[in-house]
């Protein structure tokens, strides 16, 4: 048997841009991504601790040390620059995996600077 659990965290992670006209996603700094053990185009849920939305995109790799959060497309209309994300992945683990699950988590200054790592 297996079960879902969180494999990636991105906390507090501060909304930079926004681009409606572009074909979607969420772009986020590439050394960012890898930091959290986040796989470019890898399936995301988005959470707006500003105003509530939650949406279920993918994460495309931005430019690394740009420390880019950029809502595109659809996503745009989820939040504003300045907006605090919360960003998650999930894999499918089995059952006895699952007991020493550790997911990767990084936390996130208002500047998108990494300050914790767990």
């Amino acid at each position: 048997m297996q079960t879902q659990m969180l494999k990636s965290k991105i906390h507090r992670a501060r909304v930079t841009e926004s681009n409606l006209h572009y074909e979607g996603s969420l772009a986020i700094d590439l050394d960012i991504m890898e930091a959290a053990d986040l796989l470019p185009y890898e399936k995301i849920l988005v959470v707006n601790a500003n105003n509530g939305e939650r949406l279920d995109t993918y994460a495309i790799p931005g430019d690394r040390g740009s420390r880019i959060f950029c809502l595109n497309g659809a996503a745009a209309r989820k939040g504003i620059v300045g907006d605090a994300l919360t960003i998650m992945s999930f894999a499918w683990v089995e059952l006895e995996e699952a007991r020493q699950w550790r997911p990767q988590i990084i936390v996130l200054d208002p500047e998108n600077r990494i300050v914790g790592q767990r």
